[in-house]
């Protein structure tokens, strides 16, 4: 059974818009290489075609797999979310209760996670920590450098 995942709206598109861009332009560049290889001679010693073709079979798998998650996408809706509690799409401040170090997260869907931009997944183990949280609340996430504590500092979108 497939997993129906939650995104904004953007997250939704960028998905849409890889997918699309791997159908023309991904397909289109290895047809063009089994050409190239293809017009080089023996195809039986040929380890370039070799090569485009199983690059070629790797491009079809990530396009079967993006379709996969496109269709079972939603767009999230908040009309009816309780925002005191962690979510997805919630921005969070946490305390490291370890080094008073204060983080501020979003919990976003598996493939918008980006660190770098505070962007993590609702299934990563902090994630899964977090959830049904509420501002107050203290968190004890196993990770795997060890058990993280934290406070919940706010809560909110």
């Amino acid at each position: 059974m497939a997993t129906i995942n939650y995104y904004t709206a953007e997250g939704l598109q960028k998905l849409k818009d890889e997918l699309q861009d791997l159908k023309v332009r991904g397909r289109a560049k290895a047809a063009e290489d089994l050409r190239e290889a293809r017009d080089k001679g023996d195809l039986s010693e040929n380890a370039e075609y070799d090569a485009a073709k199983d690059a070629q079979g790797l491009l079809e798998l990530k396009i079967s797999k993006l379709e996969e998650v496109v269709g079972n996408a939603r767009v999230l809706d908040e009309t009816n979310m309780d925002f005191s509690k962690v979510l997805i799409q919630s921005k969070v401040k946490l305390k490291n209760l370890k080094n008073n170090m204060v983080l501020d997260y979003v919990l976003v869907a598996e493939e918008e996670a980006n660190l770098a931009a505070g962007k993590i997944s609702i299934k990563s183990p902090i994630g899964k920590g977090l959830l049904g949280k509420e501002a107050g609340d203290l968190a004890e996430i196993i990770v795997p450098a060890g058990k993280l504590q934290f406070e919940i500092l706010e809560v909110g979108r």
